[in-house]
């Protein structure tokens, strides 16, 4: 039996061994973390850089700009910007008074003429139970992994928009599949989401699936355990829009095509929120 053939595309065009999902937003190569520069937009190559900065007027402070570059090359900011939220959000939790959970956690009534306040569905994403330390610690070590690994490959605005999206799609598995008058919060939701379009990634890259399947099996059983207290409608619905999310960003790589992938990404925002408020109204009008 023959090896399957590897997609050369994938792979840094300066470091062959070393694969990567991101493109230089000049030339279109592949580049993996420690040959991209920082843009206002995206990443670009040496190549590119160099060109650029032989262009650029000579009164730019070209050491400043080296020295900004250099610091954001290839770091995960979006990841640790990310845990950093959760942990300050988590910490005022604590504040007796101050009454952060009941100002942000998430119900599908949110969704209703009842208390009309949809923002909620994003919100609740940044919250933990106070009552489990483990519950943020395992989110956020899983968010560090995850981060690590999709965040260069992306890039960090695209990287943010599957967190948040995926997030959104948590909470609409909620309206979708729990009780009306359910109440949850936590990043459970994002992060299998960050999952899903992992695994979508992986199989067009042609990675090994084996140890990702069990994982994500193992993590999604753990919500259907009688009495475990766990929204298994949030990691299901946050594994959906994730893996939509990453169908999205695979079919609409090149740079030619941004403009689609950002037209189809606000509009399954768009459609995840309508179809929560319908679900939602349906749902309590029957209830």
């Amino acid at each position: 039996m023959s090896d399957p053939v590897v997609d050369r595309t994938n792979f840094c065009y300066r470091h062959p061994d070393r694969q990567s999902y991101i493109l230089c937003q000049r030339c279109g190569r592949t580049v993996c973390p420690e040959c991209q520069t920082q843009a206002p937009v995206g990443v670009i190559c040496p190549e590119c850089m160099r060109e650029q900065r032989a262009s650029a007027p000579r009164t730019k402070p070209a050491a400043l700009t080296r020295m900004r570059s250099a610091a954001g090359r290839g770091a995960p900011v979006v990841t640790y910007a990310l845990i950093g939220i959760n942990a300050f959000v988590y910490l005022l939790q604590w504040i007796p008074g101050l009454g952060v959970t009941n100002a942000l956690f998430f119900s599908p009534l949110f969704m209703t003429e009842l208390a009309f306040e949809p923002w909620r569905a994003l919100t609740s994403v940044f919250l933990h139970s106070t009552s489990l330390v483990f519950h943020i610690l395992l989110n956020m070590y899983t968010l560090w992994i995850f981060g690590r690994l999709l965040e260069p490959m992306l890039g960090r605005i695209r990287f943010l928009a599957l967190y948040l999206i995926s997030g959104l799609a948590g909470s609409v598995g909620v309206v979708a599949f729990a009780a009306p008058n359910s109440q949850v919060l936590g990043a459970s939701g994002a992060i299998f989401g960050l999952m899903g379009a992992f695994v979508v990634i992986q199989r067009r890259l042609g990675g090994n699936m084996t140890q990702l399947y069990i994982l994500l099996a193992i993590n999604l059983g753990i919500g259907f355990i009688p009495g475990a207290n766990i929204s298994w409608q949030a990691h299901l619905g946050g594994l959906i829009g994730g893996a939509l999310v990453g169908l999205v960003y695979l079919e609409t790589r090149k740079p030619s095509r941004r403009p689609l992938q950002i037209g189809l990404l606000v509009a399954l925002t768009v459609g995840l929120i309508v179809v929560g408020i319908a679900v939602a109204r349906l749902k309590i009008g029957a209830f």
